[in-house]
């Protein structure tokens, strides 16, 4: 009797000599190589013992590569283990980045003989709880935001990362670097994780995203009760700090997180050492007084927004208009900087109905009240405040632009990658876990934009991994040399071909 409704059956054999079901994946191994990735975390992750076992560079890039080949949790990695193809790949390149005597030095690292290719989840699960600091979790004050200091060895990840937007910026140089800020909630049923503000257990990162690279530029990993505007001022420090050679001009978008007045005073006076000036925009709160400055606002004086869109200028159902609204803080100096408020409106689709109780009334958004001829309109109010000077307009599309991109890094990082599987109870080694996954996200946007390039640019994981890294093929040694064999169609075989040429091209010279 057969297995199922169709004439065949599933056979059980022993592991396939040289076979592989991830044929593209060595592509970003060899990525991973050009790019000093591999050479960055041995300089500056020191977690593994210096003289046995596994080093930083495998249990580090192995989490890597978990993230890019679809893994979400740490038992993943048994997944890969079993494929003999991709093993037999990483075992030739795991040691490049090392010299010749280091790569014989490798070999004895494992005393009893070595077993197995990758880490297992067992000390994937050592290795991240070594990123954790119990002694800076007993500094926590229940009922207040509190962000733990990371280790020595947490610390040094966003170092690793900012390597990787040194290779970008070899490759690709940018003059300008657009930062958007952003955080994003992590919902979790870890009974460690605290409450977000919706309610719900979570962890919340704060990203910090450079748009004209499509690189994260830098990120902090979070409680979920830690308000999303907590601290941005430093995080912006941190992230400039990481800004490679030859950005010249920095600018900044954040929704009303970002309103502190701390943080738009450090751009609008030009308080930072290296880049001066910092234009930003930034939605701001609709307090009474921007309503009431919003309402004064005269009809001739409300112009449209407009969207491309497929290279046409289309008219949208909002409309901005520069408001005379001065708050406090925004003056604490003489000297401080005039700054801008727009006001953006939104008519409501769906008009309130009669003789409902005043409570149903109340919508969850700030509104606008406009008094016609024949009717009352109702509007949603939005606001901005910034110290650009450009026209009102331009200003208003260039900040929904971040909702493109910087937002869409959010959905990438928890459902294409595992940053929305945490692996641990301890934060630190979730920290340590969600900086991982951003090197693999930097490092597949790497590939689809400087490698790849054209209509990859703008593809989602899914398509990546069903077009690129889940090639069905077979790694075979003949008269000396080593061959990835695979079954694919010409393109694709020529695409991968002229990949591998790039990337040769790239390949930084290692660190002096």
């Amino acid at each position: 009797m057969g297995q199922g409704i169709l004439p065949f059956e599933y056979v059980q054999v022993a592991r396939q000599a040289g076979g592989t079901a991830l044929g593209g994946l060595p592509l970003f191994i060899e990525l991973a190589h050009a790019s000093g990735l591999w050479a960055s975390v041995k300089r500056h992750v020191r977690v593994c013992s210096e003289e046995q076992g596994w080093t930083d560079e495998q249990m580090v890039m192995s989490l890597v590569m978990l993230n890019l080949a679809g893994g979400d949790c740490v038992d993943d990695i048994r997944v890969l283990e079993h494929d003999e193809g991709l093993c037999r790949v990483w075992r030739i390149g795991e040691n490049r980045h090392l010299p010749l005597a280091e790569r014989v030095a490798a070999v004895e690292r494992f005393r009893r003989g070595r077993t197995r290719t990758l880490p297992s989840p067992t000390s994937i699960l050592r290795f991240l709880g070594q990123f954790h600091d119990a002694k800076e979790e007993a500094s926590r004050v229940i009922g207040t935001a509190f962000i733990p200091a990371p280790n020595a060895a947490l610390a040094a990840l966003p170092s690793v990362n900012a390597d990787l937007m040194e290779f970008a910026q070899s490759v690709s140089p940018q003059r300008r670097a657009t930062l958007d800020m952003d955080a994003t909630l992590v919902e979790t049923y870890k009974k460690e994780a605290l409450a977000s503000y919706k309610g719900f257990r979570a962890y919340q990162p704060m990203n910090v995203y450079w748009a004209e690279q499509g690189l994260l530029l830098h990120t902090e990993f979070r409680d979920g009760n830690v308000p999303a505007g907590h601290q941005q001022l430093r995080v912006l420090k941190e992230a400039l700090k990481h800004l490679p050679d030859g950005v010249e001009n920095v600018y900044l978008r954040s929704d009303t997180a970002g309103y502190q007045w701390d943080l738009l005073h450090y751009c609008g006076r030009g308080d930072n050492e290296r880049f001066g000036r910092i234009g930003f925009a930034v939605g701001c709160d609709v307090t009474a007084g921007f309503r009431e400055a919003a309402v004064a606002v005269a009809p001739s004086d409300w112009h449209p927004v407009y969207r491309t869109v497929n290279g046409m200028r289309v008219k949208t159902d909002r409309e901005w208009a520069e408001v005379c609204y001065v708050p406090e803080a925004s003056a604490e100096r003489r000297d401080d900087p005039d700054y801008r408020f727009i006001a953006i409106r939104e008519a409501l689709a769906q008009p309130s109905l009669p003789n409902l109780p005043e409570e149903q009334l109340t919508l969850p958004f700030p509104t606008l009240e406009v008094a016609g001829e024949k009717e009352t309109k109702t509007y949603k109010l939005f606001g901005l405040v910034t110290n650009l000077t450009w026209a009102g307009g331009k200003i208003v599309r260039w900040l929904y632009e971040r909702c493109g991109k910087s937002e869409e890094i959010h959905s990438v990082q928890k459902e294409d990658l595992a940053g929305g599987t945490l692996p641990s109870a301890d934060f630190g080694a979730n920290a340590a876990w969600w900086h991982i996954m951003v090197l693999a996200l930097n490092l597949s946007a790497i590939m689809k934009r400087l490698v790849l390039g054209g209509e990859w640019a703008n593809r989602r994981m899914k398509a990546l991994r069903f077009l690129l890294i889940n090639l069905p093929g077979s790694f075979v040694r003949h008269a000396n040399r080593s061959y990835l064999k695979l079954s694919i169609d010409p393109a694709t075989f020529a695409e991968l071909v002229a990949a591998r040429s790039r990337i040769a091209a790239m390949k930084r010279p290692p660190p002096s």
